[in-house]
């Protein structure tokens, strides 16, 4: 079983309007909806915005579900020149920008007080998706200290509100996570609420192209 952790309904339909549903239920307060999609057997939660959402949505699949590997996908926010408006990236390491013990353990911003790094790293796709990293927190906005903390201290390329969290939970329970993000504003480019508004759509169809070459390597 794929366990599926989607943070927004709109960011789930993409899958959702593929999927052969067999069951859909509400478990701890989370839509879960499962069922087979691209000959693969899919637990799909809508877990809400942020990483508790996300960390709860992740260990109900795990917990519930018997989810054998882990996938989070949505729209997120673009940083740099790397990333591009309505582009698809896979995540090849997530770092929660929020998490700081830094005064009491000398240790990196990010870095998780059961690890000795502040990314995390997650499995790869073999197709060609180019790998961009990822950089979580419980906050939207157009902070200027937010962007220097990203950019500058951990060169991160996109951000989000889930990707990190799940990675965690996934690394819990020992099972292999993947992650995509497509772009839906970048920052320096306006107000990132009015880009997100005009262009999540566009950002979920692209992300809806790839699905079927997403699963057939899961």
């Amino acid at each position: 079983m794929i366990g599926v952790v989607i943070a927004m309904q709109s960011e789930a339909e993409i899958l959702l309007s593929q999927m052969k549903i067999s069951r859909s239920l509400t478990v701890s307060g989370k839509n879960v909806h499962v069922g087979k999609a691209y000959g693969k057997d899919i637990a799909l939660c809508v877990c809400g915005v942020g990483k508790v959402n996300a960390a709860l949505g992740t260990q109900l699949l795990v917990s519930k579900f018997d989810a054998e590997k882990i996938l989070n996908f949505g729209v997120a926010g673009g940083l740099n020149a790397n990333t591009q408006l309505g582009e698809v990236y896979q995540i090849s390491g997530a770092v929660q920008f929020d998490f700081d013990l830094v005064q009491l353990n000398g240790t990196k911003i990010g870095t998780l007080n059961e690890y000795e790094e502040n990314y995390l790293t997650l499995n790869h796709f073999k197709a060609d998706f180019p790998k961009r990293k990822l950089g979580t927190a419980d906050r939207f906005n157009d902070s200027t200290e937010d962007y220097k903390l990203l950019t500058e201290e951990l060169n991160a390329d996109i951000r989000d509100m889930e990707g990190g969290a799940i990675v965690q939970a996934a690394f819990a329970a020992e099972l292999p996570v993947y992650a995509l993000k497509a772009i839906s504003d970048v920052a320096g480019s306006g107000s990132t609420t009015e880009q997100y508004l005009a262009n999540k759509d566009k950002a979920l169809l692209n992300l809806q192209a790839k699905l079927p070459l997403i699963f057939e390597e899961l």
